[in-house]
């Protein structure tokens, strides 16, 4: 789950992260009067959406005045805003933060990551931070330091003393970043994360290092063991998948119009990459379990068919845990209590398939049946066709 830079600085200030002093943040609908702007400013508005190059795109601007950084954030509240990290896609604009502006005289890139290579750790760090830092890894890779780490040990100290040097960190931030370095492989281990970068940790005119932005990425598969992150909204989510989450459906909306109902992931894998050899593209990624029960697949049929974009919908179920039969039996229950108006096409493999294929058969329901994954595939893509 991405977390957007005001709830990444929440966290980088229970490290003690410096971060600048957080004003307040404001949400569709709220007014910016409620932001609490105290000192001589200035302050600086950002539009908090999951994408890089916002600055770029008018979602972050300095405001002089406190009048001046609510109109700001009242006008910003909303906006559409496309980066080059969007995929010419326009993403809406539903929060807002403010906070209090520094000078800046110098700017470092750095990150922790998962080395799936490696399969640990490792600091990606750059003395020349900012905007462009994916176009200097590609044009100048040398310029790119990487310190793989010890996810028992952390990052030791004559590790974050190496990487300081390196990064030609000034004698006065010297202590400073190092503890910083140490910190923000901590979150990353105390997470589960993906992903802790500063892009740009800044020096400022006074001497300080403060993080300027921050992004955090956490596994979802670890979200179990932190309450606090699984309770926070996911931003990337859409409506359905927020939905299928909290009914306990492994759901990811895409970008084809065959919904697909698939038990087991790596099956559901591949039936996308199947639908797709056919011709087609499918509208979700969906897992209903190896026990699939009735409410599950009503519920996996109520989701699938939320998607507009469904065209028809291919159901390709294992019968292991849950035998053929009862899956059979499921569909058409599930099929009395949802309304299914696309083109329906099932195919069972596994345990009692004979006897599942004979309940569908007899059934009434307006579908129809295939013997392999190919022709099941074949058939959906002919039928959103």
């Amino acid at each position: 789950m991405k977390l957007l830079e005001y709830e990444g600085k929440e966290i980088f200030g229970r490290y003690k992260i410096p971060i600048q002093k957080l004003c307040g943040v404001i949400k569709l609908g709220d007014s910016p009067d409620k932001l609490r702007l105290e000192g001589p400013g200035p302050w600086v508005v950002k539009a908090q959406v999951l994408a890089g190059g916002r600055g770029k795109a008018g979602g972050v601007k300095l405001a002089k005045t406190p009048a001046e950084a609510r109109e700001l954030a009242g006008k910003m509240l909303g906006m559409k805003m496309a980066t080059h990290q969007t995929q010419g896609k326009a993403l809406t604009v539903g929060e807002v933060l403010v906070e209090e502006a520094c000078e800046i005289t110098r700017e470092i890139y750095i990150s922790v990551v998962m080395d799936r290579k490696e399969s640990c750790p490792a600091i990606i760090a750059s003395a020349e931070g900012g905007m462009s830092i994916e176009e200097l890894a590609h044009s100048h890779p040398e310029k790119i330091i990487k310190v793989p780490v010890d996810v028992e040990a952390g990052l030791l100290d004559y590790e974050a003393r190496q990487l300081a040097f390196d990064l030609k960190i000034p004698q006065n931030n010297f202590r400073d970043f190092t503890r910083l370095a140490r910190q923000m492989v901590k979150i990353f281990i105390d997470l589960d994360a993906n992903l802790v970068e500063i892009n740009p940790l800044v020096i400022t005119g006074d001497g300080r290092l403060v993080a300027i932005d921050s992004k955090i990425v956490t596994d979802d598969n670890a979200l179990f063991r932190h309450k606090d992150l699984a309770a926070k909204t996911d931003h990337e989510a859409s409506g359905i998948e927020r939905e299928a989450k909290a009914i306990g459906i492994n759901y990811i909306g895409l970008d084809g119009d065959i919904g697909c109902m698939v038990n087991g992931a790596g099956l559901a894998m591949a039936t996308l990459d199947t639908v797709k050899l056919a011709g087609g593209d499918a509208a979700n990624f969906l897992d209903v379990g190896g026990g699939a029960s009735v409410e599950q697949i009503t519920d996996a049929f109520q989701i699938i068919l939320r998607d507009p974009k469904v065209k028809t919908v291919l159901v390709n179920i294992f019968g292991g845990i849950m035998k053929c039969d009862n899956i059979a039996s499921g569909v058409v229950e599930a099929s009395r209590k949802v309304k299914i108006g696309v083109p329906l096409i099932v195919r069972l493999e596994g345990t009692n398939v004979k006897e599942g294929k004979a309940i569908l058969a007899r059934s009434g329901m307006k579908l129809e049946q295939a013997d392999s994954l190919w022709e099941a595939a074949q058939k959906a893509v002919k039928a959103a066709k």
